[in-house]
């Protein structure tokens, strides 16, 4: 019976909670709007600066590749401390709990108190969550953290690294296979259309206005495609 527990909880901690899954779809939208504007500032400002394809592509292609994983170094570094921090305040929590038990629990009974719930059933809702799992009930009440379940890092890191990619793709393609007379118009569309999509994800995610967020990725999007062009055609 032990064993059959042991095995459901592991299981339990195994599954991702929805925080969990929109740290990592963040991670990506991030990833790839940024790949979308570094990418298309690079290939803007050099082929402002000469028409060698070769040399456009080129300098693309490392651009891509230097900021797909100076984004997952970033993602991994961030979500790193945040796993630590939340880990952390697990093992205070774990040394409150056997240094003084009772103001755990009487946190536990005010935290439900303060949402309306009276004295005595706050008081009992308490009891028989520490009775269950004393560390969980309070690192969820006090700290807001689902025991086990603690921000992945690599996730955050692979799905920024991939997003970040595959964004900037997109102007990258459209810049190498496209005749001269048709890659700006096709990469500005490209863009266009990617900043869209990325501005989309992030307010649906961010539970935010859509309309506002594509306006506002948009206009980033024409801004650093206008600034990059005048900055090659500086040289």
């Amino acid at each position: 019976m032990a064993a059959n527990e042991e095995v459901r909880v592991k299981k339990q901690k195994e599954k991702q909670t929805m925080s969990e899954k929109l740290n990592t779809l963040r991670a990506g939208v991030l990833g790839s709007n940024d790949g979308i504007l570094t990418v298309v500032g690079v290939l803007f400002s050099v082929a402002a600066a000469t028409n060698n394809q070769f040399t456009i592509f080129i300098a693309g292609l490392s651009d891509l590749l230097a900021c797909a994983f100076s984004m997952a170094s970033g993602e991994y570094a961030s979500v790193s401390t945040q796993k630590d921090t939340e880990k952390s305040a697990v093992a205070q929590e774990a040394a409150l709990l056997k240094s003084n038990y009772a103001d755990q629990e009487a946190a536990v009974q005010k935290f439900y108190e303060e949402r309306g719930v009276s004295a005595e059933t706050s008081l009992a809702i308490a009891q028989d969550l520490m009775h269950k799992d004393a560390l969980a009930t309070v690192v969820n009440v006090k700290e807001d953290i689902q025991l086990g379940h603690y921000m992945n890092p690599w996730n955050a890191a692979f799905s920024s690294l991939i997003a970040a990619s595959l964004g900037g793709a997109f102007p990258l393609i459209a810049m190498s296979l496209f005749s001269t007379a048709w890659q700006w118009p096709a990469t500005i569309v490209a863009v266009l259309l990617s900043v869209t999509l990325t501005g989309f994800l992030s307010a649906k995610l961010g539970h935010g206005l859509v309309r506002t967020a594509i306006i506002r990725n948009v206009i980033v999007g024409i801004i650093t495609m206008f600034i990059h062009y005048y900055v090659g055609q500086l040289f």
